[in-house]
């Protein structure tokens, strides 16, 4: 009788992006957040109450040789803790991925699920915060215990000549991290607008309103207002 043979597969080597993902998903360094992503996740909103929650941090997505970095605040309670992708399944993500889409920058309007397919074009999508806050608001500690994931990012997109934070707190923590790698800013650092550009060295920042619903149902943020962004933002990008 013959000695049954076993085929050992070594698993394949994970990319920095992927390692990252990994690294993020597995965080559990905020007992508040912790505790409020997975009770959102088990109670659920009564629309999704069929549906099995992510639940925990949000990494990044998009392409891995990005010349422009797209910056939330943090995952939405029922929308990227539900779904596992950035600015995916809710309000904030219906505006945004319609409006990368007509940019040329998504190939798709919709952004559904994890596995619905869709691609970005030189547009990769992060958060200062990787779990859902209470209340959107993450504390100082929180925003510290989450800022190392974002500087990864930012090591591993050295073409990024363009990034767009989403909302003024968005705006102030990008700058806050630009700042300390020695990008020196204007001072005082310009207010926070729609359409202020703040050049900074290889890299401007373009900041957007947030596509949140509070904006987007006031008129304060408009669709074509949103697309004058990425209309400059290619714009930029092209002058670089």
């Amino acid at each position: 009788m013959t000695a049954a043979r076993h085929e050992v597969r070594k698993a394949a080597p994970q990319s920095p992006f992927e390692q990252l993902s990994r690294d993020v998903e597995g965080c559990r360094a905020c007992p508040r957040l912790v505790e409020w992503r997975e009770r959102v996740g088990s109670e659920k909103r009564a629309s999704y109450s069929d549906e099995t929650y992510w639940a925990r941090p949000v990494p990044g997505f998009g392409d891995w040789t990005a010349w422009l970095i797209v910056v939330g605040l943090a995952p939405g309670a029922h929308g990227s803790n539900r779904t596992g992708r950035m600015f995916t399944g809710d309000r904030s993500g219906v505006w945004l991925y319609r409006a990368l889409h007509r940019a040329g920058l998504a190939s798709a309007a919709t952004s559904v699920a994890r596995d619905d397919g869709l691609e970005l074009h030189g547009t990769y999508i992060t958060a200062a915060v990787r779990c859902a806050p209470p209340g959107n608001k993450p504390t100082t500690a929180e925003w510290n215990n989450c800022r190392p994931y974002l500087e990864r990012e930012l090591d591993l997109l050295p073409d990024a000549d363009v990034i767009v934070p989403l909302g003024a707190y968005a705006y102030s923590r990008i700058m806050q991290v630009l700042g300390d790698r020695g990008l020196a800013a204007p001072r005082p650092r310009p207010r926070f607008a729609h359409g202020l550009e703040v050049p900074l060295d290889g890299v401007t920042v373009l900041v957007s309103y947030h596509p949140s619903q509070q904006n987007t149902f006031t008129g304060k943020l408009t669709e074509p207002m949103l697309d004058d962004i990425w209309r400059r933002a290619i714009e930029l990008h092209r002058e670089s």
